[in-house]
Protein backbone atom coordinates (compact mmCIF):
# COMPACT_ATOMS: atom_id res chain seq x y z
CA UNK A 1 0.00 0.00 0.00
CA UNK A 2 2.92 2.33 0.68
CA UNK A 3 4.17 1.61 -2.82
CA UNK A 4 0.85 2.40 -4.47
CA UNK A 5 0.43 5.57 -2.47
CA UNK A 6 3.50 6.85 -4.27
CA UNK A 7 1.85 6.31 -7.61
CA UNK A 8 -0.27 9.04 -9.16
CA UNK A 9 -3.34 6.87 -9.50
CA UNK A 10 -5.89 9.48 -8.47
CA UNK A 11 -7.23 10.82 -11.75
CA UNK A 12 -8.91 14.19 -11.58
CA UNK A 13 -12.46 13.01 -12.24
CA UNK A 14 -13.57 16.63 -12.56
CA UNK A 15 -15.39 16.30 -15.86
CA UNK A 16 -18.40 14.03 -16.23
CA UNK A 17 -18.57 11.65 -19.17
CA UNK A 18 -21.42 13.60 -20.72
CA UNK A 19 -19.15 16.64 -20.89
CA UNK A 20 -16.24 14.88 -22.52
CA UNK A 21 -15.20 16.02 -25.95
CA UNK A 22 -12.67 14.45 -28.27
CA UNK A 23 -10.76 16.33 -30.94
CA UNK A 24 -7.82 15.48 -33.14
CA UNK A 25 -4.70 17.05 -31.64
CA UNK A 26 -2.33 16.64 -34.58
CA UNK A 27 0.04 14.48 -32.57
CA UNK A 28 2.12 11.63 -33.96
CA UNK A 29 0.63 8.24 -33.09
CA UNK A 30 3.18 5.45 -32.53
CA UNK A 31 2.76 2.25 -34.52
CA UNK A 32 1.04 -0.63 -32.73
CA UNK A 33 3.20 -3.73 -33.25
CA UNK A 34 0.76 -6.59 -33.71
CA UNK A 35 3.52 -9.20 -33.96
CA UNK A 36 4.56 -8.26 -30.44
CA UNK A 37 0.95 -8.34 -29.20
CA UNK A 38 0.45 -11.76 -30.81
CA UNK A 39 3.56 -13.06 -29.06
CA UNK A 40 2.21 -11.85 -25.73
CA UNK A 41 -0.93 -13.92 -26.35
CA UNK A 42 1.14 -16.95 -27.33
CA UNK A 43 3.29 -16.60 -24.22
CA UNK A 44 0.21 -16.77 -22.01
CA UNK A 45 -1.26 -19.76 -23.82
CA UNK A 46 2.04 -21.64 -23.58
CA UNK A 47 1.74 -21.47 -19.80
CA UNK A 48 -1.45 -23.53 -20.02
CA UNK A 49 -4.87 -22.74 -18.55
CA UNK A 50 -4.46 -19.83 -16.11
CA UNK A 51 -7.04 -21.02 -13.60
CA UNK A 52 -6.89 -20.08 -9.90
CA UNK A 53 -4.61 -22.11 -7.63
CA UNK A 54 -2.78 -23.71 -10.56
CA UNK A 55 0.93 -23.57 -11.36
CA UNK A 56 0.15 -21.82 -14.67
CA UNK A 57 -1.84 -19.21 -12.77
CA UNK A 58 1.12 -18.29 -10.56
CA UNK A 59 3.50 -18.33 -13.53
CA UNK A 60 1.18 -15.93 -15.34
CA UNK A 61 1.21 -13.44 -12.46
CA UNK A 62 5.00 -13.57 -12.44
CA UNK A 63 5.07 -13.07 -16.21
CA UNK A 64 2.77 -10.03 -16.12
CA UNK A 65 4.66 -8.48 -13.22
CA UNK A 66 8.00 -8.93 -14.96
CA UNK A 67 6.79 -7.56 -18.28
CA UNK A 68 5.05 -4.54 -16.78
CA UNK A 69 7.99 -3.71 -14.51
CA UNK A 70 10.23 -3.68 -17.58
CA UNK A 71 7.87 -1.16 -19.22
CA UNK A 72 6.55 0.96 -16.35
CA UNK A 73 9.40 0.64 -13.82
CA UNK A 74 9.64 -1.24 -10.54
CA UNK A 75 7.88 1.47 -8.52
CA UNK A 76 4.91 1.71 -10.88
CA UNK A 77 3.68 -1.90 -10.74
CA UNK A 78 1.67 -3.52 -7.98
CA UNK A 79 0.16 -6.99 -7.58
CA UNK A 80 -3.02 -6.77 -5.52
CA UNK A 81 -3.12 -10.24 -4.00
CA UNK A 82 -6.21 -11.47 -2.20
CA UNK A 83 -8.08 -14.63 -1.37
CA UNK A 84 -11.76 -15.42 -1.67
CA UNK A 85 -13.98 -18.44 -1.38
CA UNK A 86 -14.68 -20.47 -4.51
CA UNK A 87 -16.48 -23.76 -4.93
CA UNK A 88 -15.22 -25.84 -2.00
CA UNK A 89 -11.82 -24.15 -2.22
CA UNK A 90 -10.11 -20.96 -1.16
CA UNK A 91 -8.82 -19.08 -4.18
CA UNK A 92 -5.49 -17.26 -4.22
CA UNK A 93 -5.93 -14.44 -6.74
CA UNK A 94 -4.10 -11.34 -7.91
CA UNK A 95 -4.91 -8.21 -9.90
CA UNK A 96 -1.86 -6.76 -11.66
CA UNK A 97 -1.70 -2.95 -11.88
CA UNK A 98 0.74 -0.70 -13.75
CA UNK A 99 0.81 3.10 -14.02
CA UNK A 100 2.30 5.22 -16.80
CA UNK A 101 2.99 8.97 -16.87
CA UNK A 102 2.87 9.12 -13.08
CA UNK A 103 2.89 12.91 -12.82
CA UNK A 104 -0.30 13.37 -14.82
CA UNK A 105 -3.43 14.04 -12.77
CA UNK A 106 -5.64 13.50 -15.84
CA UNK A 107 -5.78 9.72 -16.15
CA UNK A 108 -7.55 6.91 -17.97
CA UNK A 109 -7.86 3.21 -17.17
CA UNK A 110 -7.36 0.24 -19.51
CA UNK A 111 -8.29 -3.24 -18.34
CA UNK A 112 -8.78 -6.88 -19.27
CA UNK A 113 -9.14 -10.13 -17.37
CA UNK A 114 -6.17 -12.47 -17.44
CA UNK A 115 -7.51 -15.73 -16.01
CA UNK A 116 -8.93 -18.50 -18.17
CA UNK A 117 -12.02 -20.60 -17.60
CA UNK A 118 -11.66 -23.69 -15.37
CA UNK A 119 -14.27 -25.65 -17.31
CA UNK A 120 -15.26 -25.93 -20.99
CA UNK A 121 -18.98 -25.95 -20.25
CA UNK A 122 -19.92 -25.00 -23.82
CA UNK A 123 -17.86 -27.77 -25.39
CA UNK A 124 -19.59 -30.77 -26.94
CA UNK A 125 -17.41 -33.36 -25.19
CA UNK A 126 -14.49 -32.20 -23.04
CA UNK A 127 -16.51 -30.12 -20.60
CA UNK A 128 -14.75 -30.70 -17.29
CA UNK A 129 -11.23 -29.60 -18.19
CA UNK A 130 -10.01 -25.97 -18.22
CA UNK A 131 -9.52 -24.04 -21.45
CA UNK A 132 -6.49 -22.19 -22.79
CA UNK A 133 -8.47 -18.97 -23.27
CA UNK A 134 -6.43 -17.55 -26.13
CA UNK A 135 -9.17 -15.08 -27.01
CA UNK A 136 -11.21 -15.09 -23.81
CA UNK A 137 -8.60 -13.56 -21.57
CA UNK A 138 -5.22 -13.65 -23.29
CA UNK A 139 -6.05 -11.47 -26.32
CA UNK A 140 -7.09 -8.42 -24.29
CA UNK A 141 -4.02 -8.76 -22.10
CA UNK A 142 -1.83 -9.12 -25.20
CA UNK A 143 -3.11 -5.83 -26.59
CA UNK A 144 -2.56 -4.08 -23.26
CA UNK A 145 0.98 -5.43 -22.86
CA UNK A 146 1.87 -4.10 -26.30
CA UNK A 147 0.37 -0.73 -25.39
CA UNK A 148 2.45 -0.82 -22.21
CA UNK A 149 5.58 -1.37 -24.29
CA UNK A 150 4.48 1.53 -26.48
CA UNK A 151 3.99 3.76 -23.42
CA UNK A 152 7.55 3.06 -22.29
CA UNK A 153 9.00 4.14 -25.61
CA UNK A 154 6.45 6.90 -26.29
CA UNK A 155 5.06 8.40 -23.06
CA UNK A 156 1.32 9.02 -23.44
CA UNK A 157 -0.09 12.57 -23.17
CA UNK A 158 -2.28 11.54 -20.21
CA UNK A 159 -1.77 9.20 -17.30
CA UNK A 160 -2.67 5.61 -18.16
CA UNK A 161 -3.34 2.88 -15.61
CA UNK A 162 -3.47 -0.74 -16.77
CA UNK A 163 -5.42 -3.12 -14.55
CA UNK A 164 -5.39 -6.85 -15.28
CA UNK A 165 -8.25 -8.47 -13.38
CA UNK A 166 -8.10 -12.00 -12.05
CA UNK A 167 -10.99 -14.40 -11.46
CA UNK A 168 -13.36 -13.02 -14.09
CA UNK A 169 -14.23 -16.42 -15.57
CA UNK A 170 -14.25 -18.65 -12.48
CA UNK A 171 -18.00 -18.98 -11.95
CA UNK A 172 -20.27 -21.77 -13.08
CA UNK A 173 -22.86 -20.94 -15.72
CA UNK A 174 -25.78 -19.10 -14.16
CA UNK A 175 -23.92 -18.18 -10.97
CA UNK A 176 -22.81 -14.57 -11.48
CA UNK A 177 -21.74 -14.31 -7.83
CA UNK A 178 -18.58 -16.28 -8.64
CA UNK A 179 -17.68 -14.28 -11.76
CA UNK A 180 -15.72 -10.99 -11.83
CA UNK A 181 -13.88 -11.79 -8.61
CA UNK A 182 -10.92 -9.55 -9.35
CA UNK A 183 -12.91 -6.50 -10.37
CA UNK A 184 -15.18 -6.96 -7.34
CA UNK A 185 -12.21 -6.96 -5.01
CA UNK A 186 -10.48 -4.07 -6.79
CA UNK A 187 -13.66 -1.95 -6.74
CA UNK A 188 -14.34 -2.63 -3.06
CA UNK A 189 -10.69 -2.30 -2.03
CA UNK A 190 -9.20 0.40 -4.25
CA UNK A 191 -5.39 0.45 -3.99
CA UNK A 192 -5.68 4.24 -3.72
CA UNK A 193 -8.94 5.56 -2.23
CA UNK A 194 -10.73 8.04 -4.44
CA UNK A 195 -9.25 6.78 -7.69
CA UNK A 196 -11.28 8.54 -10.40
CA UNK A 197 -9.93 8.33 -13.94
CA UNK A 198 -11.59 10.23 -16.76
CA UNK A 199 -12.85 6.91 -18.15
CA UNK A 200 -12.06 3.23 -18.50
CA UNK A 201 -11.96 0.77 -21.39
CA UNK A 202 -12.28 -3.00 -20.90
CA UNK A 203 -11.04 -5.42 -23.57
CA UNK A 204 -12.57 -8.90 -23.67
CA UNK A 205 -12.24 -11.32 -26.60
CA UNK A 206 -10.58 -8.84 -28.94
CA UNK A 207 -8.41 -11.23 -30.95
CA UNK A 208 -10.70 -13.70 -32.68
CA UNK A 209 -10.88 -14.33 -36.40
CA UNK A 210 -14.01 -12.71 -37.82
CA UNK A 211 -14.63 -10.73 -34.63
CA UNK A 212 -17.44 -8.21 -34.48
CA UNK A 213 -17.78 -5.48 -31.87
CA UNK A 214 -21.27 -3.96 -31.79
CA UNK A 215 -21.87 -1.22 -29.23
CA UNK A 216 -22.37 -3.15 -26.01
CA UNK A 217 -25.43 -1.83 -24.21
CA UNK A 218 -24.08 -1.24 -20.71
CA UNK A 219 -21.20 0.67 -22.31
CA UNK A 220 -23.62 2.93 -24.16
CA UNK A 221 -25.44 3.58 -20.90
CA UNK A 222 -22.28 4.29 -18.90
CA UNK A 223 -20.23 6.33 -21.40
CA UNK A 224 -22.04 7.07 -24.68
CA UNK A 225 -19.62 9.78 -25.82
CA UNK A 226 -16.65 7.48 -25.37
CA UNK A 227 -18.39 4.66 -27.25
CA UNK A 228 -19.15 6.97 -30.15
CA UNK A 229 -15.59 8.28 -30.28
CA UNK A 230 -14.01 4.82 -30.29
CA UNK A 231 -16.38 3.55 -32.96
CA UNK A 232 -15.92 6.74 -35.03
CA UNK A 233 -12.15 6.27 -34.96
CA UNK A 234 -12.61 2.68 -36.07
CA UNK A 235 -14.80 3.79 -38.97
CA UNK A 236 -12.28 6.43 -40.03
CA UNK A 237 -9.56 3.79 -40.10
CA UNK A 238 -11.61 1.38 -42.21
CA UNK A 239 -12.54 -1.02 -39.43
CA UNK A 240 -16.29 -0.62 -39.75
CA UNK A 241 -16.63 -4.34 -40.47
CA UNK A 242 -15.29 -5.06 -36.96
CA UNK A 243 -16.61 -2.13 -34.94
CA UNK A 244 -20.23 -2.30 -36.00
CA UNK A 245 -22.23 0.90 -35.74
CA UNK A 246 -25.19 -0.92 -34.27
CA UNK A 247 -26.67 -1.78 -30.91
CA UNK A 248 -25.17 -4.76 -29.16
CA UNK A 249 -26.46 -6.77 -26.24
CA UNK A 250 -26.06 -6.00 -22.56
CA UNK A 251 -23.12 -8.19 -21.52
CA UNK A 252 -22.37 -8.79 -17.84
CA UNK A 253 -18.63 -8.31 -17.47
CA UNK A 254 -15.99 -6.60 -15.33
CA UNK A 255 -17.06 -3.16 -16.59
CA UNK A 256 -20.46 -3.51 -14.92
CA UNK A 257 -18.76 -4.13 -11.56
CA UNK A 258 -16.31 -1.25 -12.04
CA UNK A 259 -19.05 1.20 -12.99
CA UNK A 260 -21.59 0.21 -10.38
CA UNK A 261 -19.19 -0.31 -7.46
CA UNK A 262 -16.37 2.14 -8.24
CA UNK A 263 -18.39 4.75 -10.14
CA UNK A 264 -16.06 4.88 -13.14
CA UNK A 265 -17.57 5.44 -16.62
CA UNK A 266 -16.21 2.46 -18.53
CA UNK A 267 -16.94 0.70 -21.81
CA UNK A 268 -16.41 -2.84 -23.02
CA UNK A 269 -15.02 -3.78 -26.43
CA UNK A 270 -16.17 -7.40 -26.68
CA UNK A 271 -16.78 -9.86 -29.49
CA UNK A 272 -20.45 -10.80 -29.37
CA UNK A 273 -23.69 -10.78 -31.34
CA UNK A 274 -27.10 -9.49 -30.39
CA UNK A 275 -29.79 -12.06 -31.06
CA UNK A 276 -33.25 -10.91 -32.21
CA UNK A 277 -34.52 -11.22 -28.64
CA UNK A 278 -31.73 -8.91 -27.44
CA UNK A 279 -29.71 -11.61 -25.69
CA UNK A 280 -25.95 -11.82 -26.23
CA UNK A 281 -24.47 -14.64 -28.26
CA UNK A 282 -20.74 -15.36 -28.35
CA UNK A 283 -18.48 -16.95 -30.97
CA UNK A 284 -18.65 -20.75 -31.37
CA UNK A 285 -15.29 -21.35 -29.64
CA UNK A 286 -16.40 -19.45 -26.50
CA UNK A 287 -15.93 -21.55 -23.35
CA UNK A 288 -14.75 -24.53 -25.40
CA UNK A 289 -11.41 -26.25 -25.97
CA UNK A 290 -11.25 -24.52 -29.36
CA UNK A 291 -10.34 -21.20 -27.76
CA UNK A 292 -6.68 -21.65 -28.68
CA UNK A 293 -4.10 -19.90 -30.86
CA UNK A 294 -5.74 -21.19 -34.05
CA UNK A 295 -8.56 -18.68 -33.70
CA UNK A 296 -6.36 -15.66 -32.97
CA UNK A 297 -6.23 -13.10 -35.78
CA UNK A 298 -3.46 -10.53 -36.08
CA UNK A 299 -5.80 -8.43 -38.23
CA UNK A 300 -8.33 -8.19 -35.41
CA UNK A 301 -5.71 -7.33 -32.81
CA UNK A 302 -4.14 -4.77 -35.13
CA UNK A 303 -7.47 -2.99 -35.54
CA UNK A 304 -8.10 -2.83 -31.79
CA UNK A 305 -4.55 -1.67 -31.09
CA UNK A 306 -4.64 1.02 -33.78
CA UNK A 307 -7.96 2.40 -32.54
CA UNK A 308 -6.77 2.61 -28.94
CA UNK A 309 -3.45 4.17 -29.92
CA UNK A 310 -5.23 6.87 -31.93
CA UNK A 311 -7.61 7.58 -29.05
CA UNK A 312 -4.88 7.83 -26.43
CA UNK A 313 -2.23 9.72 -28.36
CA UNK A 314 -4.28 11.98 -30.60
CA UNK A 315 -7.78 12.52 -29.21
CA UNK A 316 -7.24 13.23 -25.50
Amino acid sequence: MILLSSLILIGCGEESETGLSFTEKGRTVPAFNVDSAYQFVSDQVELGPRVPNSTAHQKAIDYFEQKLRSYAGNNAVFVQRFETEGYEETLQLGNVIAAFNLNASDRIMLSAHWDSRPRADMDSTDTDNPILGADDGASGVGVLLELARMFRDNPPPVGVDIVLFDGEDYGESGDLSRYFLGSRYWSQNPPVPGYSPRFGILLDMVGGTGAQFPKEQYSVNYAPNLVNEVWNIAGEKGYGDLFLDEQGAAVSDDHVIVNEQAGIPIINIIHHYRKPNGVAEFPPYWHTQNDDMDIISKQTMQAVGNVLAELIYNRL
